[in-house]
């Protein structure tokens, strides 16, 4: 069966400005000699433990305990306050009749938190949630993936993804699955479209407003194939 596959963060929620500004700020005081803004840009749609023990090893100083659960709820706090969801993405949900799931690398309390904020927890229903905390191996690994087609019951074939990382592009790829490359988010950066199609996307979307007609393309080349 054809199952829709949404990221979060970056796709479902405009988080990735909002998780990167809370980074930067802490950072600057944990490891000043980074410049932090450019470098957490090579680590998008990698789990937090990874981003700081990439950042660590850039820098002669040393994290504080706990730095990754720190990080977390200071941005899950700012997340319940500032989050939104992303534009036209509650349209598309509705609009779209297929199966669908979350596949993350964020933990799952924030994950949780993150639809229930935005209001999207409604309209994805008991569609399944699938986090970091799952595997040994996080995206850009595919593991996660593999492990949402084995739950889900589908062949990697059968399903579409919305992925706005080189990350997560790379992990739903490499699991065999079709993978659109979402760059509507606010923390986009120029150039990113060409990074996602060479990480294997399928197809880039710009809005949300033009996913049901890409999934259309999809179902239809399945078809003619």
């Amino acid at each position: 069966m054809e199952t829709l596959i949404f990221d979060c963060d970056g796709v479902l929620v405009d988080s990735e400005a909002i998780a990167e500004a809370t980074l930067v700020e802490l950072l600057s005081e944990w490891l000043p000699d980074l410049d932090a803004d450019t470098v957490l840009r090579q680590a998008l749609g990698m789990t937090t433990a990874h981003i700081l023990a990439h950042l660590e090893g850039l820098s002669a100083h040393r994290l504080p305990a706990q730095a990754a659960e720190r990080v977390d709820d200071s941005i899950e706090a700012r997340l319940a306050r500032e989050l939104r969801a992303m534009p036209g993405v509650a349209e598309a949900i509705a609009a779209i009749d297929l199966p669908k799931a979350v596949v993350s690398n964020s933990r799952r309390q924030r994950v949780l938190a993150s639809l229930a904020t935005t209001g999207l927890d409604r309209l994805l229903g008991e569609s399944p949630v699938f986090t970091a905390d799952r595997v040994a191996r996080p995206k850009p690994a595919p593991d996660l993936y593999r492990l949402a087609a084995s739950e889900l019951a589908r062949f990697p074939g059968d399903c579409l993804v919305v992925e706005d990382s080189v990350s997560g592009v790379t992990a739903a790829h490499g699991a065999g699955m079709t993978v659109i490359g979402f760059t509507g988010a606010s923390h986009v950066e120029q150039g990113q479209d060409c990074r996602l199609m060479a990480a294997g996307a399928w197809r880039i979307l710009e809005h949300m407003h033009g996913l049901a007609s890409l999934v259309d393309d999809w179902r239809h080349s399945r078809l003619t194939r």
